[in-house]
C-alpha cells in the first residue's frame, strides 16, 4: 500500500506551486523535457489512448513562430520563457490502440465515430496536459498554462503535416521568477463546490 507524500512534496506539487508569468534566466535542457515526458506518459488515459502530441518550442525561431498567434500579453510570455510547449491532440489516436491497448479491439470502439474521438481526444489530452504540469513541478520546474491564442493558425503552422492533430492549449516552462506572480486567487473550501451523495 502506498504511503501519503510528505508535506514538502504536497507543497511542491500543489499548495505552494504557482502559475508563472515569467522565468529566471536559467536554461532548460532536452534531458529535462525527456524526463517530463517519461513521467507524464504514465498517467492514466482512457484505453491508454495517449492522444497528446507535444511540440516543445525551445529555439527563438519556434517561440517567435508561436508568439505571432498569441494575444499580446501571452506572446511576450512565449518569447521570454526558456521553453513553450504546445499540447496538441490527435483525433486519430485510435489508429494506435492495437499496440497501446492490446487487450481487446479498442480501435473498433472509435472507428467511424468522429464526435466520440474528438471529445475523447480533448478530455484525455487535457488530462495529459495536467500530468505535464505535475511532472514539471515534481522535477523542480514551473509552468504557465494558457489559452489566448489562435488554435487554427497554430494548427496550420505546427501540425500541417498531421492534419488529425489539433492544438489544445499551450504552456510556458522554466524556473519561475517569483516577481512575476500575483497573490494567489481564492481556493474555496470543500462545501462550496462539492457535495457527498
Amino acid at each position: 500500500m502506498s504511503q501519503p507524500l510528505d508535506d514538502a512534496a504536497l507543497d511542491q506539487l500543489f499548495r505552494t506551486a504557482r502559475t508563472y508569468n515569467g522565468y529566471l534566466d536559467t536554461p532548460v535542457g532536452n534531458e529535462q523535457l525527456f524526463a517530463i515526458w517519461d513521467l507524464m506518459k504514465m498517467g492514466p488515459t482512457s484505453a491508454n489512448m495517449l492522444p497528446a502530441r507535444m511540440v516543445w518550442c525551445t529555439s527563438a525561431e519556434a517561440k517567435e513562430k508561436l508568439a505571432q498567434f498569441c494575444l499580446p500579453a501571452n506572446a511576450e510570455k512565449v518569447r521570454q520563457a526558456p521553453v513553450t510547449v504546445i499540447i496538441g491532440m490527435d483525433i486519430d489516436y485510435h489508429e494506435n490502440l492495437p499496440w497501446l491497448f492490446p487487450h481487446t479491439d479498442a480501435k473498433a470502439w472509435f472507428d467511424g465515430n468522429l464526435p466520440l474521438r474528438e471529445v475523447s481526444a480533448m478530455r484525455n489530452s487535457s488530462l495529459q496536459g495536467a500530468y505535464f504540469i505535475l511532472a514539471a513541478r515534481a522535477l523542480g520546474l514551473d509552468t504557465g498554462p494558457m489559452s489566448g491564442f489562435n488554435n487554427e493558425a497554430v494548427d496550420k503552422a505546427f501540425f500541417a503535416d498531421t492534419p488529425a492533430v489539433k492544438s489544445n492549449f499551450i504552456s510556458t516552462l522554466g524556473y519561475g521568477d517569483p516577481s512575476t506572480i500575483f497573490e494567489r486567487s481564492p481556493r474555496p473550501d470543500f462545501e462550496v463546490f462539492n457535495r457527498i451523495a
